[in-house]
This record gives C-alpha cells, structure tokens and sequence, in this order.
C-alpha cells in the first residue's frame, strides 16, 4: 500500500513523505477546528463525527483540485504540489497575523473608521504582506521558481508588471 501511495506521488525518498502527512494532518486540524465551530455546544462525539464527514469531503476536493492543477503547475513532482498547497495555506494564515499588528501600529481599528474602510485597508494590506510571505515561504519549501512565476503573474494582473523589469 505504501509502494503504491509512492508511486502514486512520484516520491523517490522517505524523506519526501513529510509532505504528504503534513498535508493530511494540516487537513485533519482544520476539519477538527470547522466541526468544534459548529458544534461547540453539543458533545465531542458529535464534532468529532462531523470532523471526520468535514475531512472526508475536504479530502475528496483537494484530490479534484490536484487533478485539475496537475497539468496547469508545472513541477518535477506529484508530491511537490503539496508541497506548494502547504505554503499557499501558511501564507494565507500569516498575512492575516501580519496584517492585524500592522494595521493596529498604525493606529487603524474598527472603532476608530467606518467598517467598510477598514475592511478595505485590512485587505489591502493583507495583499501587500501576502506577496511578501509567498515568496518567502516558497523560498523556504524550496519552490521559490514556481511562486516567483506565480508572483509575477499576479503583479501583472494587478498592473503592475512594469516594475519587474
């Protein structure tokens, strides 16, 4: 079974299966964390049960979402692709963590400026940081060529492709 799984994931070296448990134990915390937000009243029975309908159904859509990406993403590897899952997630959770201290030394709260211009604010500088962590992450899983691309791109789209030159 274990043959297969590597074979499956292109994974040459025990060392690469890091990748994969961290993938399922990533996706298991985040159902477990969904299903005691829905449940927090009710028995831990009753969340872990729905962590493990929330995990079998994540699980299937990630599986769809890798077979659509696979040939879209270029990479040497199947197993990279988590790889490159993992560092969107870490990044998505750090420019929110980033953003929120930054926006508070500035001196900008939800008390002090109307809802809609914060919210504003706190995503634009949610983007700002986002760039910054996504090649930084993916430097640090040794996927900076894909996310460099992946990060001009997005410059583009925004407009400003003019600056890569």
């Amino acid at each position: 079974m274990l043959k297969d799984f590597k074979s499956n994931w292109e994974i040459h070296h025990n060392w690469q299966l890091i990748f994969p448990l961290l993938g399922i134990i990533g996706l298991a915390y985040s159902s477990f964390k969904l299903a005691l937000r829905l449940t927090s009243s009710y028995s831990i029975v009753m969340s872990i049960g729905l962590a493990v309908i929330f995990f079998l159904a994540l699980l299937k859509l990630t599986l769809l979402i890798f077979k659509k990406l696979e040939n879209k993403w270029i990479v040497d590897h199947r197993w990279e692709m988590i790889r490159i899952f993992i560092v969107f997630a870490i990044t998505g959770t750090s420019s929110v963590f980033v953003g929120r201290p930054i926006m508070k030394l500035i001196g900008i709260t939800k008390e002090n400026l109307n809802p809609v211009i914060y919210w504003v604010l706190f995503i634009i500088i949610g983007l700002i940081f986002y760039q910054i962590l996504l090649v930084t992450f993916g430097w640090l899983f040794g996927q900076f060529k894909f996310f460099w691309e992946f990060e001009k791109k997005m410059l583009k789209r925004f407009g400003l492709g003019k600056f890569l030159d």
